[in-house]
């Protein structure tokens, strides 16, 4: 999907929460932690299953990582996966249920005025850390792979 469609998609989101503002980005985050915990639990999940044999290794491993995702989601109080659309003046985190839909809930709004924005790379992932005038942070990674646009969102949060 093309970055274009995910901004029309997160600007009806916002037209539909009242909100009037103009988003220039979208890409497609998790709260941070959520590639660790997936390999963490799908490995722990498929050694379980695989000691008691056949399909249960299979099955173990799916449910490793789908148990894994819903206890980080829970940690950190953000969806498992969320669309973060930038305008010119804030950062909007909005529940998502795939970059072809239109996210619904918004998780958060922060202005950007103020905003600190630190990027720290992993193997797998960016993360991307908001932390506001207060001190209050929000820390999400984004995938690498280019279909997600989460670093044309982090280009735009550095550089601007």
């Amino acid at each position: 999907m093309s970055e274009q469609q995910m901004v029309e998609l997160a600007q009806a989101a916002l037209a539909h929460q009242g909100i009037d503002d103009t988003i220039i980005a979208v890409g497609q985050f998790a709260p941070r932690g959520q590639s660790g915990s997936t390999f963490a639990g799908g490995l722990a999940g498929g050694d379980l299953g695989d000691a008691v044999g056949g399909i249960a290794g299979g099955i173990g491993l799916g449910a490793g990582v789908i148990g894994a995702r819903a206890a980080n989601a829970a940690a950190t109080g953000l969806p498992k996966l969320m669309q973060v659309a930038v305008s010119e003046t804030a950062v909007y985190g909005m529940r998502s249920h795939g970059r072809s839909k239109e996210p619904d809930d918004i998780v958060f709004a922060v202005p950007r005025a103020g905003l600190t924005v630190n990027v720290h790379q992993r193997v797998n992932v960016r993360v991307l850390e908001l932390i506001d005038e207060s001190g209050a942070q929000i820390e999400l990674e984004g995938n690498r792979l280019p279909l997600t646009h989460s670093k044309d969102v982090i280009e735009l949060l550095s550089d601007g």
